[in-house]
């Protein structure tokens, strides 16, 4: 079961033109909506609008004060940086400016917030303990975020997502292309959730909007990564990668990241209070979904 959607379909800005909010953006074209995606790249806004979305320079103020205005929801997907969320940063000014008075916001985190629980379950009211810079990085913005909503009486809507993948971008990509590593780290154990699933999380949000809340989205199978890699593997008939330890320099450091938490992720609150359900509960679903897709 997935989500139903609002009665009519948004128009959306999404601050972060990468594979998440294009993803994002064919969805709303898909339904007669009107996307507008940023990207500090020419090159970038140019494939952009010949896919169809509006390409905005989020650098540019008055292109994004425009753009704003134009929208029902917003949504954040660039990560943060140093000094704080490029998109709190460019769009609250810009809200100011123009009036524009969203439906809809939200900011897409990670469940890095959550740190290290040494395998144990993870759910959003508990404290935050990010163990890495980048999760830290996550647990300000969305306070940040959050007391923006607050003060200026926005529905925001925070996302903590685990390791996404889908079509391009998932085990059997790297299989085929000879990158994938069997990373042993015992004990490890995190979710995932397929591309899909996080884009009808995020509608079902849109239609069952809650101020102020955080939710994760993810799959309902916490797996080792190990076993995600030998499973497809063997699926695609293919022989099982090199296998390496989880420090080995071959493993890249955005990876590596994700060896340092161990953690089982709960989407309860998502599915009871956003009537959504991933429509793959488990690796193998999404997998199987990518082969099948490819013919």
């Amino acid at each position: 079961m997935t989500a139903s959607r609002p009665r009519e379909t948004p128009s959306i800005l999404v601050f972060g033109g990468g594979w998440l909010g294009q993803a994002v953006g064919r969805d709303v074209l898909a339904s007669g909506g009107i996307a507008w995606l940023t990207s500090r790249s020419a090159e970038t806004r140019a494939r952009l609008t010949d896919a169809g979305f509006h390409a905005v320079d989020p650098d540019d103020t008055e292109a994004l004060k425009a753009a704003v205005a134009k929208v029902q929801t917003l949504l954040v997907t660039a990560p943060p940086e140093p000094t704080g969320c490029p998109g709190l940063k460019a769009l609250i000014p810009a809200l100011s400016a123009s009036g524009a008075w969203p439906d809809w916001i939200g900011y897409i985190s990670s469940s890095a917030v959550y740190g290290d629980r040494a395998g144990a379950w993870a759910f959003e009211d508990e404290p935050l303990h990010a163990s890495s810079l980048t999760g830290a990085r996550r647990v300000r913005a969305e306070a940040e975020w959050l007391e923006a909503g607050q003060s200026m009486g926005l529905t925001v809507q925070v996302f903590r997502l685990p390791a996404l993948y889908g079509p391009g971008r998932s085990p059997v990509d790297k299989l085929r292309d000879g990158t994938a590593r069997l990373v042993r780290k015992p004990g490890q154990v995190f979710n995932r959730i397929h591309v899909d699933d996080v884009v009808s999380g995020l509608f079902a949000s849109m239609a069952r909007p809650h101020p102020g809340r955080a939710y994760t989205l993810c799959d309902d199978q916490p797996s080792p990564a190990d076993e995600v890699i030998e499973w497809a593997a063997r699926r695609m008939g293919l022989p099982l990668p090199p296998e390496v330890d989880w420090t080995d320099p071959s493993v890249s450091e955005g990876m590596r990241r994700f060896y340092l938490d161990s953690k089982r992720l709960s989407n309860a609150r998502a599915k009871a209070e956003l009537a959504w359900r991933p429509r793959y509960p488990g690796y193998r679903d999404g997998i199987e979904a990518i082969l099948k897709a490819e013919g």
